[in-house]
């Protein structure tokens, strides 16, 4: 395509937002009017305790708890697994990356909202607006139900405003440390109050009651201001644009950028009122984005490492429990960012323990379930290899895809095929010329897949592959 096109390519996705549907209970109506319905059950039951002991009434809210938590676990994995099939499959990858950004951005867990309806639509949020403005969708995230739920703004009112939300929107979501005063967040914490959620329809209004509707001093300037002002004071800021341009370019180049290069791209974000295009096309058509100090100098994330290795090994679904159980034991679990401030990147990805990880889970997926190679060993091999397949939930990667059967004795062009295969840019010679050797060793009669799959193992558990 070359790079001009690419970058268009990647900006202006084909494929449509609705290309892959979500669970049936993930509609907003419909989760809303089976909430209603639990919440009827739940004051029946409640009348029906009235004649029972403490004890046995106790023993009955406690089991209808545990049957709705219960639920909510299992959407919430349903959730999960989703969000991570559709990185998995999609046509519009940096639409995607671009949604994880934002989840990670404007972090919720649903640890606290504990809706799992209501994380997907923020997740449809966060998708809708990948490439929108940024204004805009810091007002969207104003009255995102996930959100309010997460910071407590549904619980502030005038009598008692509560700071988390305006806090967090000047410290981590548009300004940065040292770009607002103490005195600030307090008179903003004050526009903010009276939003409330319907939890019944999932709709977000703001009480005229619960609202501070008195003068506020925000950033040395006086109004009656509300939640929308807020947010468009903070936008006059130019360390908003600054601040933001430098996130971008944390996320997707490297840390500590040069501080000029970050003015112009905050120039940029001003000139074009904060739509997102223009800069992020801006980065990926810049030289210094594919300078020696960007290329592989990022450790991948959790997500884009597994996402990553189940594309490269060409499979198409991921085996049973293999994302969440990956997720959990590498440290980035989709919709449970650790707190508001989302997840540490960069070197706090990589450990002792992680490492060794994820050696282990390219293994379980090379070697899960080996085609050809299951037929070389004599009935208990066999049967093992066969468990093996059941444990990886029958999926495995398509060898034939990776590399061609007549071209495989060639050991010397297989290593360099998948070297361009799992590589960003050449691996050093002394590394090439191992895996070489290690093919060696491992041709037989034939190449069959377990060896491939062997080979594969080798190139993954490697340091390279642990950067992009």
């Amino acid at each position: 395509m070359g790079r001009e096109k690419a970058v268009d390519f990647l900006l202006n996705p084909e494929e449509r937002v609705e290309a892959h549907p979500k669970p049936e209970w993930a509609d907003l109506k419909t989760a809303m009017a089976d909430m209603a319905e639990m919440m009827m059950e739940r004051r029946e039951m409640m009348a029906e305790t009235r004649g029972l002991s403490a004890e046995e009434a106790e023993k009955k809210r406690r089991e209808m708890q545990r049957e709705i938590q219960q639920e909510s676990r299992r959407q919430g994995l349903e959730a999960q697994h989703w969000w991570f099939n559709r990185m998995l499959k999609t046509k519009a990858p940096l639409r995607e990356k671009m949604t994880l950004f934002w989840h990670d951005h404007f972090a919720t867990s649903i640890q606290k909202v504990r809706q799992p309806v209501l994380m997907l639509k923020q997740n449809d949020l966060f998708r809708d607006h990948a490439f929108g403005n940024f204004r805009e969708l810091t007002q969207q995230v104003v009255r995102d139900p996930a959100m309010m739920l997460y910071l407590d703004t549904q619980r502030s009112s005038k009598s008692k405003p509560n700071e988390n939300f305006a806090r967090e929107i000047m410290e981590l979501f548009t300004l940065g440390e040292g770009n607002y005063t103490e005195e600030d967040v307090k008179q903003a914490a004050r526009a903010f109050t009276g939003y409330q959620l319907n939890r019944l329809n999932g709709e977000v209004m703001q009480s005229a009651r619960a609202w501070d509707d008195g003068e506020k001093t925000i950033f040395g300037k006086t109004g009656p201001y509300n939640g929308k002002d807020v947010v468009n004071l903070i936008f006059k800021k130019d360390a908003c644009a600054k601040f933001m341009a430098v996130k971008l370019w944390e996320f997707f180049a490297y840390e500590k950028p040069v501080d000029s290069a970050m003015e112009d791209l905050a120039a940029t974000f001003r000139k074009y009122d904060y739509e997102l295009k223009p800069v992020l096309r801006e980065i990926f058509l810049s030289r210094e984005f594919y300078g020696e100090k960007a290329m592989t100098t990022q450790i991948k994330s959790p997500i884009q490492y597994l996402v990553q290795l189940l594309k490269e090994l060409e499979m198409e679904s991921a085996p049973m429990g293999f994302p969440i159980m990956g997720q959990t034991q590498l440290g980035q679990v989709l919709f449970m960012p650790p707190n508001v401030a989302g997840w540490d990147w960069g070197k706090a990805w990589i450990n002792t323990n992680t490492l060794l990880t994820r050696y282990n889970l390219a293994g379980s997926l090379t070697k899960g379930n080996t085609g050809n190679g299951m037929s070389r060993g004599g009935g208990a091999m066999k049967r093992m290899a066969e468990r093996r397949g059941k444990l990886n939930g029958g999926i495995a990667p398509d060898f034939a895809k990776i590399a061609v059967e007549s071209e495989r004795n060639d050991t010397t062009k297989l290593v360099d095929d998948l070297i361009v295969r799992f590589f960003c840019v050449a691996i050093p010679a002394k590394a090439r010329e191992s895996f070489i050797a290690y093919a060696d060793t491992k041709k037989g009669v034939s190449f069959t897949d377990q060896e491939l799959g062997e080979l594969c193992h080798l190139m993954l558990s490697t340091p390279y592959y642990q950067l992009c």
